[in-house]
């Protein structure tokens, strides 16, 4: 079978290099849009999506978990989260990868699906910006410092709901160069009949 959402979902890839370009007011509604329109437990639908689009607004985040992750101690071994602690100290460290667009995906706490609920809205962004020719990538770090005081605040700040806790989040633009094409690991699929 061949249609144009399967081909979407293949050519999708993660985007960790983007120009400096804004997307248009079009193109953001297009994707939160698409964020809403995703499948919620319960049809709940408690998250917030903020798209930050503010370049220094950005830079003042990026200087918040920078500070966030010097201070962080891992929950698990995760490779990633050890080496996003040690990317931190480095001077040219950014958390957004220099995307023009940031959407933080909030949900509200003690609610079991807040996650999968916010995980599945991003995924309707990734495939829709992957749709409208702009690239993009889930951003774990405001996930990981979460409960940090001073990027809690600042995202306040910026709208959101106290009482919510932050998912995850998606960075988007115009990529730069082609992502490679990683290969499919053989095993991931178990049928039974």
């Amino acid at each position: 079978m061949d249609n144009e959402v399967l081909r979407c979902i293949h050519a999708r890839r993660s985007t960790r290099k983007f120009d400096e370009r804004q997307i248009s007011d079009e193109q953001l509604n297009v994707l939160l849009d698409a964020a809403i329109w995703a499948p919620s437990g319960g049809n709940n639908q408690s998250w917030l999506f903020t798209a930050i689009q503010d370049k220094e607004k950005l830079l003042r985040l990026n200087d918040l978990v920078r500070d966030g992750f010097q201070v962080w101690i891992p929950d698990d071994d995760y490779p990633g989260k050890l080496a996003m602690k040690t990317y931190s100290s480095r001077e040219d460290f950014n958390f957004y990868r220099n995307a023009p667009t940031l959407i933080v995906a909030t949900n509200k706490p003690n609610y079991e699906n807040a996650m999968a609920d916010c995980a599945l809205a991003l995924e309707n962004i990734f495939l829709a910006a992957t749709s409208i020719g702009l690239g993009s990538c889930y951003i774990n770090q405001l996930h990981w410092l979460r409960n940090d005081s001073g990027v809690r605040a600042y995202l306040c700040g910026l709208g959101m709901p106290a009482d919510h806790v932050i998912c995850s989040s998606v960075v988007v633009g115009y990529g730069v160069g082609e992502p490679p094409v990683p290969a499919r690991k053989e095993g991931t699929i178990n049928i039974v009949r």
